[in-house]
């Protein structure tokens, strides 16, 4: 049985399961009433950071215009433009045993495509939910589910998974930025143009 965790909360994933090799995460999100004329295009991504809390180069940025690290310990599996439909949107997979020893974190963060021109925020996203399922036992471990009311914001961090003491922990996150996808980068050190 899943362990159903609020903002805030933490949990060892290496103690929770330590069959735990390679984690599929799940981002799925529903839109309120929005009739703004656009399509809302929601973008999971993951920022791989080292100790310094910043990603070491550009690779260690994974979205839709770079689906997988070099070392291929972190794949994003594609786009979903709609949202459109149940369970997971967008999907993230976390092969633990080839994380590079310089990163300590693994940081899942969904932000609007286009926020500002659309005029769109995560006031008009609701139901929006993470969940980590381990891929050799298909068993879901955890889920977070957003409950949140975000007005403005553009960006979310979601999750961070962790590495301490040699031992991979999970930390429900849920805090929201303006600025969209440009803040998130700078945030981790990227410089975005």
């Amino acid at each position: 049985m899943a362990i159903n965790l609020v903002k805030g909360q933490k949990i060892n994933l290496s103690k929770e399961d330590p069959s735990l090799k390679t984690a599929l995460i799940g981002l799925g999100w529903d839109i309120k009433r929005y009739d703004g004329g656009y399509d809302f295009d929601l973008d999971a991504s993951a920022f791989l950071v080292g100790t310094n809390n910043k990603v070491n180069n550009d690779y260690d940025f994974i979205f839709y215009n770079n689906l997988k690290h070099p070392s291929e310990s972190v794949i994003h599996t594609g786009d979903n433009r709609t949202g459109e439909g149940e369970g997971d949107d967008e999907q993230v997979i976390i092969d633990f045993t080839k994380v590079p020893d310089d990163i300590g974190k693994i940081a899942i963060t969904v932000t609007i495509h286009d926020a500002k021109t659309r005029a769109q925020n995560f006031g008009q996203v609701a139901n929006a939910f993470v969940r980590l399922e381990n891929m050799d036992s298909s068993q879901e471990v955890l889920r977070y589910d957003l409950s949140e009311d975000f007005s403005v914001e553009t960006a979310i961090v979601v999750c961070e998974i962790y590495k301490n003491n040699g031992e991979w922990k999970f930390s429900a996150i849920g805090s929201g930025f303006e600025g969209g996808l440009a803040a998130l980068c700078n945030n981790y050190g990227l410089d975005v143009e």
